[in-house]
């Protein structure tokens, strides 16, 4: 079985996740009742605090990723916007408005989008996958497409060369399983994948590859954007016939 067929079925797949991911997205993850819908962003000012302002007993430190219900907001002495939010039915307090971004606010798309732009590595395809789950309709989405993916291409060769590092090829051999699905249980991919990223595996050259699927969607849902042409050459790049002799794995979870 070639690198072709298995596009063929990671189209088929796309496709499928056009129509189901958002229900998948927000099952997964509900929102707290009782206000305006948010999502924590920036962890470093994700502190919640009884009183809204810097000197509030801290209740929690609020992960990335974070759903809360907005109830208010108010300004302190020093100019900055507190919020009231409820965690859970149970819990609430005051978060510092900065560290928020709702879907339904309008300028948080473009405020995650300077964050986005500012961030590197990990964060930066975090925080882009928190834009495109949340802000479906924001004509920013094509843009953040394309640097999510460019970052998901860019931290392959990373993983690439940490993989190579850490399996060691006799151990690998002695244990008996196929080499290539020690890389492809690379625990240096859990986090990534969390974030729907997949790579495909060259077992000749013993790299990984970003596998495309943000590349396809700009060139599915945005045909007409700017990034989609370079979405073209990136998806053609990677759907150019394998050398003879190379093992191509795609790697799914």
């Amino acid at each position: 079985m070639n690198i072709h067929f298995f596009r063929r079925l990671q189209s088929i797949f796309f496709c499928l996740m056009l129509v189901f991911s958002p229900a998948i997205v927000f099952a997964k993850r509900r929102a707290p009742a009782g206000g305006r819908v948010a999502v924590v962003v920036d962890e470093r000012l994700s502190a919640l605090r009884t009183t809204p302002d810097f000197y509030g007993a801290l209740l929690r430190r609020m992960t990335r990723g974070t759903l809360v219900a907005i109830r208010g907001e108010k300004r302190n002495r020093e100019g900055v916007v507190f919020c009231r939010v409820n965690i859970s039915s149970r819990t609430n307090g005051w978060i510092q408005r900065d560290a928020l971004v709702s879907p339904v606010h309008t300028g948080d798309d473009a405020k995650l989008l300077r964050l986005i732009k500012g961030s590197e590595d990990f964060d930066r395809i975090v925080r882009a996958r928190i834009f495109l789950d949340y802000f479906k309709s924001s004509a920013f989405r094509p843009e953040v497409l394309m640097i999510y993916s460019q970052a998901a291409e860019a931290i392959a060769g990373r993983l690439s060369r940490d993989a190579g590092h850490r399996l060691d090829e006799k151990e690998m051999t002695a244990g008996g399983a196929p080499v290539f699905s020690y890389y492809l249980n690379f625990n240096g991919l859990d986090r990534y994948n969390r974030q729907g990223v997949t790579f495909v595996f060259d077992e000749r050259e013993k790299k990984f590859r970003y596998d495309g699927e943000g590349w396809q969607e700009l060139v599915h849902r945005y045909p007409r954007s700017p990034e989609a042409a370079e979405a073209r050459k990136r998806i053609e790049a990677i759907s150019a016939p394998a050398p003879r002799n190379v093992i191509t794995t795609l790697h799914k979870r």
